[in-house]
């Protein structure tokens, strides 16, 4: 016997039921960010690995363990399939020029890929949509950004999601701030887990990141990156905080969060619940100035954000958002006469605009009618000979206690709206 076969481990299939609250979802991220004058930029799955070991460090969880990296044996490339998408739209603004003409505001939707352990809320195959403004240097649009989060989160209903925020400075001010954590983290090098005793010697502030719970007290007595900021980086975190102050959104500011890539600088911010367990961080992003320079594009602001599709799902999911139906519509029909005649009046109701799901195959009329309530439709049109022959239509609501009755069909369209809108409606 031939063995079934499995989607890989991490990597989920999003079946027709799940499908329909990832439709809603991705609608209202696109008007959304339409709303705020975002266009789309669509980059490929696979890049060359360098492109990620230069932009998001040679010393980050992602690059030295969790990236899935191979030699093409064509041609001998390194190659990667993306764990984030930011440095691919980097490398695409850079590569196309597209900042000639000034500042793009650029947003994407799609899979990543990370070589992590499969649980709630963390994938090996994940989606995100991530938001890059590239060419504004100011705390305004770091601003806009934070208030763009917000107003999602209004849209999609979602409520509890909380805003942490941080400022890393400027590379000088990280460097003395990192001389000082090297310092203090090596006077308790003996109380360190592993992974902070191996960050300390790659990356001292992923230490700062660390979710051990051990490692909580000797994180709070460490050194603040905040305390060593000058005066241009604590203006410019002070003009974030003014923007989210006018526009009365709750923040705190959590001088430990680091984010998990080398490429930020000055604002970091991350978007959080607690009702995904271990996985709050919803979204996250900030500033990343130097990375344009840094994959050989002439030096330019940037800044910008990324969040996980199937985190947001999830909690739409809990909030009640995977409720109602696509579907207008379901077409009962039974007979040779009444198939050709359900085929007219599908097409005349989908002409109008209303979604609508035709029977098809060899069924009962009570068959039918048990099908057309599990759709979720809200009006079932019922058609056998009888109607067929007389040019007509049987009609009748699902959702409500009212009887079935009959139309012509070039009136179907109308009497389907009254039923669904009200008699008032055109």
């Amino acid at each position: 016997m031939t063995q079934t076969l499995q989607a890989v481990r991490g990597m989920n299939d999003v079946l027709p039921d799940q499908a329909e609250l990832w439709e809603r979802f991705e609608e209202t991220v696109r008007d959304w960010l339409a709303a705020y004058g975002y266009r789309n930029i669509r980059t490929p799955l696979l890049e060359h690995t360098v492109l990620f070991r230069r932009a998001i460090g040679e010393a980050t969880d992602i690059v030295e363990k969790e990236m899935y990296s191979f030699v093409d044996d064509l041609n001998g490339e390194h190659l990667t399939l993306r764990p984030e998408a930011t440095a691919s739209v980097v490398r695409a603004a850079v590569e196309h020029s597209l900042l000639y003409n000034g500042p793009q505001r650029l947003w994407y939707m799609g899979p990543m890929y990370r070589h992590e352990r499969p649980q709630k809320g963390r994938y090996r195959q994940f989606h995100q949509v991530g938001v890059e403004a590239l060419g504004y240097a100011g705390p305004d649009v770091d601003g806009e950004l934070l208030l763009m989060c917000a107003r999602l989160w209004d849209d999609l209903g979602l409520e509890g999601i909380r805003l942490h925020i941080n400022s890393l400075g400027s590379l000088p001010e990280r460097l003395a701030h990192r001389d000082a954590l090297v310092r203090y983290l090596e006077s308790r090098a003996a109380e360190l887990d592993a992974d902070s005793q191996r960050r300390l010697r790659t990356n001292p502030l992923r230490v700062l990141d660390s979710k051990n719970p051990e490692m909580q007290p000797i994180i709070t007595g460490a050194p603040r990156l905040l305390d060593f900021l000058g005066p241009e980086s604590i203006q410019h975190f002070d003009g974030v905080q003014a923007i989210l102050k006018d526009a009365a959104i709750p923040y705190t500011v959590d001088t430990r969060l680091v984010r998990g890539l080398d490429y930020y600088n000055l604002t970091v911010f991350e978007w959080i619940t607690d009702r995904l367990g271990a996985q709050g961080t919803v979204c996250g992003g900030g500033r990343y100035d130097g990375l344009i320079e840094q994959i050989g594009g002439k030096p330019a602001p940037a800044a910008g954000f990324a969040m996980g599709v199937e985190r947001l799902i999830a909690l739409m999911r809990d909030e009640g958002g995977g409720s109602g139906t696509l579907v207008d519509v379901y077409v009962v029909n039974q007979g040779e006469a009444a198939a050709r005649s359900a085929f007219r009046a599908a097409e005349l109701l989908r002409d109008r605009g209303f979604a609508v799901i035709q029977h098809c195959g060899d069924a009962s009329f009570k068959s039918q009618m048990k099908r057309a309530d599990a759709s979720g439709a809200a009006v079932a049109v019922i058609i056998g000979d009888d109607e067929a022959a007389a040019g007509e239509a049987g009609i009748k609501p699902l959702r409500e206690e009212r009887g079935q009755s009959r139309i012509a069909l070039d009136r179907l369209a109308d009497a389907v709206s009254d039923l669904l809108y009200g008699e008032e409606s055109e």
